[in-house]
C-alpha cells in the first residue's frame, strides 16, 4: 500500500502521537494474548476513526508506518474501492497479526469489486494464512451468494483437510463447514457428520452464554433459533 499524502506530514504525526498517548499496558496484555501487538483499546481506536472519517491517503500514511493500532486505523478510515487488486493482495501479505488480517478482509476486501478474485487466487494460495482469507471470503458466499459454489466439493476439501489444517486455516474452514450446514438443508446431514467425526474444537473453552464453534454444536444452535 503506497501513496503520497496531500495532507501533509504533520497530520500523520498528530494522528501517531494520538495512538501513543492511548497506550494502555493492560490493553497491550490482552491484545497480546490474541497475537497483536498492541496496547490500543478498539473502542478508542474506533472513536478516533470515528472523528477522522474517511480519509484515504492519510489510511495509506498509516497502512505504511507498519505499526499495528496505525494499520488498524488506516482500515477503518480507508475507502475499500479505492484500492486496486494488487493492493489488496500485497494488504494481505503484509498483515502479520490477526486482527489486522481479520479487519482487511472484513471492512476492506469484502466491500472491494475485487472480492470474487482474491477470493479465487487466496483459496488456492499454499500460505495457509493467506488461504484462511479465502476461506473467509468463501463463507461469505456461502452465506450471501451460495449460487456458482460446489458445496460438495468444499465439504469434501474439509473433510480431507481441516483436521490436520494450521489454526488460523483451521478456523477459517470450520467456520464455512458451520455455515453450510446452517444456511443449506439438503448438506446440514454431511456437515454435522463432518463434524462429528473430525472433532475439530470439539474441547475449545466457550465462556457461558456463548455458542461453541464446535461445527455440530452451532449448526443446531443457529438451525434451532431461525426455526424459534
Amino acid at each position: 500500500m503506497s501513496g503520497t499524502t496531500a495532507l501533509g506530514e504533520s497530520t500523520l504525526q498528530q494522528v501517531m502521537s494520538e495512538l501513543a498517548a492511548l497506550e494502555d499496558p493492560r490493553a497491550r496484555e490482552v491484545n497480546e494474548k490474541h497475537g497483536d501487538d498492541h496496547g490500543v483499546n478498539l473502542g478508542k481506536l474506533r472513536a478516533v476513526a470515528k472523528r477522522l472519517k474517511t480519509q484515504q491517503e492519510l489510511a495509506r500514511e498509516l497502512w505504511a508506518t507498519d505499526d499495528t493500532a496505525a494499520k488498524l486505523l488506516a482500515l477503518l478510515i480507508c475507502r475499500p474501492k479505492a484500492f486496486t487488486r494488487e493492493e489488496l493482495d500485497g494488504m494481505l501479505r503484509e498483515s502479520r497479526t490477526p486482527k489486522v488480517h481479520d479487519w482487511l478482509v472484513n471492512y476492506v476486501v469484502k466491500k472491494s469489486a475485487h472480492a470474487e478474485a482474491l477470493r479465487e487466487a487466496w483459496f488456492a494460495d499454499p500460505d495457509p494464512v493467506i488461504a484462511s482469507a479465502g476461506w473467509a471470503l468463501t463463507t461469505e458466499r456461502v452465506v450471501k451468494s451460495p449460487e456458482g459454489l460446489d458445496l460438495g466439493g468444499l465439504l469434501d476439501t474439509i473433510e480431507a483437510g481441516m483436521k490436520e489444517a494450521p489454526e488460523r486455516l483451521q478456523w477459517a474452514m470450520n467456520h464455512c463447514l458451520a455455515q453450510i450446514g446452517i444456511e443449506h438443508p439438503d448438506f446440514r446431514a454431511r456437515a454435522l457428520s463432518i463434524g462429528e467425526r473430525l472433532e475439530v474444537l470439539k474441547d475449545y473453552p466457550t465462556p457461558p452464554n456463548c455458542t461453541s464453534p464446535f461445527a455440530p454444536i452451532w449448526i443446531n444452535e443457529m438451525v434451532r433459533r431461525k426455526q424459534s
